[in-house]
Order: C-alpha cells, then structure tokens, then sequence
C-alpha cells in the first residue's frame, strides 16, 4: 500500500478489497493514537504525515464522499456532485495535502432549525475538499480522541446523546444538585481561527490546509462573503475543529476550589453543556468561569438559552437537555431510591422526553397525515413508520411508557380523522372495518395493503421495549484496538432495529462477506443470500448483515441490482413499496436537540 499513487493501476472500483484498506487505514489510527498516549509527538507528526499519503486512506474518503454520506449529491460551487465509479479513481490521485492549491469557498445554503422561525448556514465544500478533509480528519481524529476529555460526547463516533444523558443521571442519582444548563451562542460560526489553528499544533502542511479551509469564505446566492471566525456547518471536518476548540473546558471547570467531599461535574454534546452542583456559589463562580475561558476563544454564552436551575427544589425544578426532562420528584418512603449506604433519599430521578420534542414529534405525525391524505393507506403508513421508529429508538432508554401510549393515543385520533375524511358519507363502524383489523393483541390495527397482497401494519409506539442504556467507560475510545467491547456494545445498542440487532447476534458483531467487526457509525444493510429476485424468502435464514460496499459487490456478482446501489433503486421506488424495507441504522431524530 506504500507505493506512489501515480503508478497505482486502475481497480474496477466494485472489485477494490475494501477489507484490506479498511485495516490498514485503522492499524495506522491504532498506532497514532498509541504514540498520542505516550507522549511521542515526533512519531505522532510522521504518522500523520503517512496517513496524510496513504493511498488506502484517500480511497476511503472519496467512497465515504461520493457514496455513503447523505448529502453526496450536494454540489459545491463546482457544482460537482457524487461522481461515477469511473471518476472516482481520478480523484484520488488528485488528493495531495502539500499540493499548493487555492482552496474553493463553500457554497451557503439556509436550512431551518426544528421549531425555531431562525435559519443554520450550512458551507458545502466541493467534492475535491470534502475527499481531502475526509483524509486529514483520519490523521488527526486518532491523536485527539487520545486526549478528548472523558465527558465531551457530541461529534465523536462510538459515543452519543444516551452516553450524556447517562452521564448526567449518574452525577445526580443519590443527592440533588444545582444545575447551569448552557449553550454557546453561534459555536460553529465564531471560533477564533488563531487560536484553533494554535491550539490544532499540528504538521505544518496539515495547519496550512485546514487554515486555507477556514479562511476560504462562502458564496450566497452569487456573492462572496469573507469568512474572519468559524468553521463552516456542513464540511467533513468541522465537527472535529468544533470539539478542538471546546477541549480544555472540562479542566477549567474542575480547576475551580470547592468544599471538601464534594465534586462538580460538566457533561458536554457539542455546544450544549450542562455542570452540576450541590452549591448554587459554585454553580455561579463557574458560570463566570466558564465565560472567560470561551472569550479566549471568540464564544460566549447564549443568554436566552441559559439558565441555573436545580433538580428537585424550587418553582420549575428539572431541565432539559438533549431533547430529555432530568427532574427529581419528591416520594414517600415505598417509592425513595437508596443511596449507596442504604439511607432512603426521599426522592425518585427521573428522566422523560421533553415536552417540546413530544410537541415536535405530534407537529411532525400530523403534517404527515396532513400533507399526504390523499395517499393509499399502505403509502401514509410507509410516510409514518420511518418517524415513529427513529422516535421510539431515541426515547426509549429512558421513563417513556407514558409517553408511549399517550402518542399512540394520538397517533390514533389522526388516523381515525384521516380515514373518516376520506368517507364522509359512511358511519364510522364501516371507516373502522375498513382500515382497522382487531387480532387477540389488539382491536385496533391500522393495516394497509401492498399493491403484491401483503400487508405493512402502522407501528405502535408503546410496543418499544424499554432497554436501559449503558454508559461508554470514561475515555473509552474504538482508536484503542478493544474490538471485543466496541462489538459488543453495539449489540446492545437502542439505536437499531430489533431485526439488525439479532443479526449482530447471530454474526457475532462481524460483517457476513468480509469478517471485519461492525463498529458505532459503520453503514450496514440487511441482505438476501439468495436475492428476493431469484426466488428468495423475506426470513431470517436468508437474511445477513453486510457492510454497504460488501452489500454494492454481491448485488454486482449475482445481478440482483444490475450495478445500482441501494439509495438509486429506492428513489425510483414509490412510496408502497418502500413500506417493506427496513430501517437499518437510526440516529438522533432532529427534534430541536441541536
């Protein structure tokens, strides 16, 4: 893998053993993160260097850019969009970090934030820089995960929301605390660039480029604008930069004098904060503190998004955070927890899903119904599904029973409004035999059919089975080589399906065709051994998990695809049919948790 890239033949792009290059690319990470912990930066630099090089490396980038990322068919100012099999090669041998190239300027595009009437810039870096920062972001991930504090969750791979929240309910489960509940005010848009770039430190050709990226300006709407502060929203980078410039504020918290036997705690996603206390001095003393160590920055704190509060006292007791309710409730005796002696503590912590992302959530169900009613029922259902799923799988760690059949609640008297609509001329006894089906579980079931006969059922949002999430282990990290504990956490995992997860199982973690352990953000599909088209069966006997490429060059040697890849066929596909395919990987559902 070493050799020069110019005298590299060209591969059939589906024939490529992405196996070999995934390894070599992650032996080098292993070995970076290594020498991070042990404090040898002279061979950090080189293997960055190498990794900077690598011909591995760089194939990978332009296969997550051109292929896997969902926003691979949005162009830069090139107006360059995800390249064919045949154009991909070319552009890795264009790939050279040392390359004196004026760097292109991100092309602005608006999108609104959930329930709010303000707007996110996004900067949409051509395909050439989103391929190069994919390789500088493999360079330099490793040494930073390697000292990343243990607390900070958002924009790192195998952690999440779940991890935070856990984190929180941890600091606060046997005694009731004080709370700043936090954001930082524009985070991505005014990082000081001096300082990140002093803080980044790194190999001069890798600071030379990330600061022509920073430095490179946006176009909106035909104008160039300057960019003097921030990283822009949408690069592949970015979110590393972001967590780069916050590192160091767990620290700075903990430096602060407190009482004997007792502790502060910070648990941070991304830009949203939280620091926890039993003193309400300490809580400000931070707060200030908190607000000069950002000013060295270029951030400070949002006002209005701001607020000290505390768990169990006072008139609005609890917070919110990552789309969760943290309170604690006052209980009698039969209902206290215990702390770790044994002594009742008079009060129960309990976490619920917020109010605003319940609105959200029904706001989100009902424009569905809304928008779509003139569709077939099996086509509203296939427009539900998906939301109701992704929904469940977020909320369902923490005290959502309730929540659960309240929307199912919900869900119902949408339905039952949507169905009567479309009939306004018969009694509800035949709207009801008509769109619903009682079996011995339940008398209502809204069931749908296929235009092939078979029959997709509305999901139910209490038939989510409550599973407690457990923490990652402090500074945990998938750079230190513990397979085994990555695997199996994902296993375990709320944030895939039932389906996925006895697959995972059954492999034992490990992709099907090319054996390489499933890690915490890899693209999977379920897949037919023998493909539904050649007369396979929809069963689990016939069912692997595979890794999307490995999935893109089975289809290509059975001809079950003819060569297209999944996300081409589903966009021809219309809506009844799509019904049927499952949902593989979910991800925190966009419900005003940024």
């Amino acid at each position: 893998m070493s050799r020069n890239i110019a005298n590299r033949r060209v591969y059939d792009w589906k024939a490529i053993p992405w196996r070999k290059l995934e390894k070599a690319v992650f032996k080098l990470q292993k070995r970076i993160y290594r020498a991070t912990q042990k404090g040898d930066k002279r061979l950090v630099r080189r293997l960055q260097g190498l990794m900077t090089r690598s011909w591995s490396a760089k194939m990978i980038a332009v296969r997550q850019v051109t292929q896997q990322n969902q926003g691979k068919k949005t162009a830069g100012v090139d107006g360059v969009t995800a390249l064919k099999p045949t154009e991909r090669q070319p552009l890795v041998k264009q790939l050279q970090i040392t390359r004196r190239r004026k760097v292109c300027p991100t092309r602005r595009v608006w999108i609104p934030k959930p329930g709010r009437d303000e707007k996110r810039p996004l900067g949409i870096p051509t395909i050439y820089d989103r391929a190069l920062q994919g390789v500088v972001k493999m360079a330099l991930e490793p040494e930073w995960e390697a000292v990343f504090e243990a607390n900070s969750y958002g924009f790192r791979r195998p952690r999440g929301c779940h991890d935070a929240i856990e984190a929180i309910f941890n600091s606060i489960r046997q005694k009731s605390k004080w709370v700043l509940d936090a954001d930082i005010a524009k985070c991505f848009d005014k990082i000081d660039h001096q300082a990140l770039l002093q803080k980044l430190n790194s190999i001069s050709p890798i600071r030379r480029i990330v600061r022509g990226w920073l430095k490179a300006g946006v176009m909106d709407g035909g104008t160039f604008q300057p960019t003097e502060a921030g990283t822009p929203q949408g690069g592949v980078i970015s979110p590393l930069l972001a967590n780069i410039a916050l590192h160091g504020i767990e620290m700075e918290i903990k430096s602060i004098p407190l009482p004997k036997s007792t502790r502060i705690s910070i648990v941070r996603y991304a830009d949203d904060f939280v620091v926890l206390h039993e003193s309400l001095e300490v809580i400000e003393q931070a707060k200030q503190v908190i607000q000069r160590w950002l000013a060295k920055v270029g951030l400070e704190l949002k006002p209005e998004k701001t607020r000290i509060s505390h768990t169990l006292e006072g008139k609005e007791p609890g917070f919110d955070f990552l789309g969760f309710h943290i309170r604690q409730y006052k209980v009698g005796k039969y209902h206290s927890g215990k702390n770790s002696h044994g002594i009742l503590l008079g009060f129960k912590t309990l976490i619920k899903p917020s109010q605003k992302a319940i609105d959200r959530h029904k706001e989100k169900l009902c424009g569905i119904v809304k928008r779509h009613r003139a569709l077939p029922q099996a086509a509203m259902i296939a427009k539900l599904n998906p939301i109701i799923r992704g929904w469940c799988n977020y909320y369902r760690t923490v005290v959502s029973r309730e929540t659960f059949e309240e929307m199912d609640y919900y869900l119902w008297t949408l339905t039952w409004k949507w169905a009567n609509r479309r009939h306004p001329n018969k009694t509800g006894k035949w709207v009801a035999g008509k769109y619903w089906t009682p079996n011995k579980d339940r008398q209502w079931n809204f069931i749908g059919k296929l235009k092939n006969g078979d029959e997709v059922e509305l999901l139910q949002h209490s038939e989510t089975e409550i599973i407690r999430h457990v923490k990652v282990k402090g500074t945990a990290s998938p750079m230190d080589g513990n397979l085994v504990y990555w695997s199996k956490r994902l296993r375990k995992s709320p944030d895939v399906t039932p389906r996925v997860l006895n697959l995972l199982k059954r492999q034992q973690g490990k992709c099907e065709r090319c054996g390489l352990t499933f890690m915490d953000g890899d693209k999977w599909e379920v897949d037919h051994v023998l493909p539904t088209s050649l007369g396979g069966k929809d069963w689990y006997t016939n069912l692997q998990l595979i890794h999307d490429y490995c999935h893109d060059a089975k289809s290509a040697e059975d001809g079950s695809r003819g060569g297209r890849t999944l996300a081409d066929i589903e966009a021809e596909e219309p809506d009844e049919v799509k019904v049927s395919r499952p949902v593989l990987k979910t991800s925190r559902p966009g419900d005003g948790l940024a």
